[in-house]
């Protein structure tokens, strides 16, 4: 078929997608979205915009606009949006679903095998080559935001000063994201031209043929915004979490673990401004310092097991929700498995929950405009220090590789090898990051196996 054939053909938009269609396709989508955010998101336009046509390239961008504003994975946001606008509500909440659960199910199953047998020399082995490669991928990650995000002296300063801040004197992650959105909002009033590079994706200027959802085709009825509508979502999502946690007070009681795993995450979810790298110095601060639900070497070999999982890097947590239930032994020391599988699927439930209402609450707003948002001032301004808080978080995961029993210990040259081949592959030789990591875990089994 030749260009002008393949040109004819495109445009008439495609036929209309049904609920089961759209059904199989997520499914399908949450088994090979890895990758991260962006890789996600390329899979999404690859597939939706270029492909099946689902959906025309503006409309598609409005929407991750919209969503790159919000905390949460907005990758999975996406998705979510998408669902909803193609087939309402139900169909919001199948696609999100569904992009996590594949995620949710082989995560579980990893750290089972990590808890039962990470002892195991091979296991032990490959965890060894994994851990400086999470370290070099944290850095990598700083860099890449970095090099995107911090575009003039202003955005350097509070990059600067947010890594000082919770390097130097600790300060909470809630904090600097609070300051950061300040600074972002006045920024944004006082000295627009430094703040205008964040929050955006760019102009639409490509056509792939009529689209189902075409840049002129009409708002759908249940996309249409009204206030009771607005009023009738947030009751709901409101009374999905009352009823949840409640339920949870009831049977464990608002000290129990399971209870204050919910209410953390909660927090946790709200602040995911830049992805998660950038929550992660938040997760670490609770469930490692305050909770000890896990210990600092564990949250790094859930981020190693994240990474190499399809699904949003923030799935990290269901990591953590299990160790927490296995190591404390929350349902009784019969009930191991049980009670870390209940734990990494609250955690997993209350983490994503508010991604869901963000979606079906603004969707309609969105739907509305058309136009370019103007809420991107202070996400720039937590971007800039979202930089430093993960250059924080590399140095950190650093020490911890490099020297296992702190300064006073011994230097472990094997990992420093690791990291800095890692590092060599990953900026000079821009190789992905499950290539890094595989490569990494043999190298780790090897060096483990002579030495």
């Amino acid at each position: 078929m030749d260009t002008s054939q393949q040109q004819s053909i495109n445009t008439q938009p495609p036929e209309s997608v049904t609920l089961s269609q759209a059904f199989w396709y997520w499914l399908k989508l949450g088994f090979i979205s890895f990758g991260g955010p962006a890789g996600q998101i390329a899979i999404l336009h690859q597939d939706l915009v270029e492909k099946k046509r689902w959906i025309s390239e503006r409309r598609f961008l409005h929407a991750l606009n919209y969503c790159m504003v919000l905390p949460g994975p907005e990758a999975q946001q996406l998705v979510v949006y998408l669902g909803w606008l193609m087939h309402k509500t139900w169909g919001g909440i199948i696609a999100g679903t569904l992009f996590v659960l594949p995620s949710l199910l082989i995560l579980i199953g990893l750290s089972w095998v990590y808890l039962a047998y990470g002892n195991v020399p091979a296991v032990a082995g490959v965890l060894f080559g994994i851990k400086p490669a999470v370290t070099a991928i944290v850095l990598f990650a700083a860099y890449r935001i970095g090099s995107r995000a911090l575009k003039n002296g202003v955005l350097w300063a509070i990059a600067a000063a947010a890594f000082l801040a919770i390097f130097a004197f600790n300060v909470a992650f809630p904090v600097i994201v609070l300051l950061a959105a300040l600074i972002g909002y006045v920024g944004g009033r006082v000295a627009p031209e430094k703040f205008s590079v964040g929050g955006g994706h760019g102009k639409a200027n490509k056509s792939f043929g009529a689209a189902l959802i075409d840049d002129d085709t009409p708002t759908p009825e249940h996309a249409r915004f009204t206030w009771m509508r607005l009023l009738r979502v947030a009751l709901i999502g409101v009374a999905i979490w009352t009823i949840a946690m409640l339920l949870l007070i009831v049977q464990f009681g608002w000290q129990g673990a399971f209870t204050q795993m919910a209410w953390f995450f909660t927090k946790a979810a709200l602040l995911t401004f830049g992805g998660a790298y950038a929550v992660l110095p938040y997760v670490f601060q609770g469930a490692v310092e305050h909770y000890h639900w896990l210990t600092a070497q564990q949250m790094m070999d859930g981020l190693a097991l994240g990474e190499t999982t399809p699904g949003p890097l923030i799935m990290v947590v269901t990591f953590v929700g299990f160790v927490g239930g296995w190591s404390q032994a929350l349902l009784g020391s019969d009930s191991l498995f049980l009670a870390a599988a209940s734990a990494a699927t609250i955690v997993t439930f209350f983490t994503f929950l508010p991604s869901f209402v963000f979606i079906f609450l603004g969707g309609p707003f969105v739907e509305s405009t058309h136009g370019d948002l103007k809420f991107t001032a202070p996400l720039t301004g937590i971007t800039a220090a979202v930089v430093g808080v993960i250059l924080n978080l590399a140095l950190f995961f650093g020490y911890h590789v490099l020297w296992p029993q702190g300064f006073a210990g011994s230097f472990d040259w094997l990992s420093a090898l690791i990291a800095l081949a890692a590092i060599i592959a990953l900026f000079r030789f821009k190789r992905s990051v499950i290539e890094v990591i595989a490569v990494s875990a043999v190298l780790g089994l090897v060096l483990k196996t002579i030495f």
